[in-house]
């Protein structure tokens, strides 16, 4: 077994990630489709988030658990748990997303 110096390959520990808790949400943003998406839409761990908000800001009051804010956005329309309706509106066009993944839920915003 090679010692600690000559080892080439340097294992982190887990969480030992430097980034900030924002940054550590973007890296789990990306596009997908909707046939993507319709499992969690069935699940019901979708939640679309108004395009005039920030996707990774509204992840973060959802992982810390900011109720007031959550609750604030719902209220105003801003958060929305999808509809039969939207699903079958998003499959008849092919609608992709913007879709961040906050454990147990999938945000989602059109792109």
């Amino acid at each position: 077994m090679p010692d600690s110096d000559s080892d080439p390959m340097r294992y982190a520990m887990l969480g030992g990630d430097p980034s900030s808790p924002l940054e550590k949400l973007e890296k789990y943003t990306g596009e997908v489709d909707w046939s993507y998406l319709r499992p969690h839409y069935e699940n019901g761990a979708l939640v679309w988030v108004d395009p005039d908000l920030s996707l990774t800001e509204v992840g973060h009051a959802v992982s810390i658990d900011d109720t007031d804010r959550v609750q604030a956005w719902k209220r105003s329309g801003d958060l929305v748990t999808p509809s039969e309706p939207h699903a079958l509106h998003w499959e008849a066009t092919g609608a992709r997303f913007l879709a961040l993944v906050v454990s147990p839920f999938v945000l989602i915003q059109p792109l």
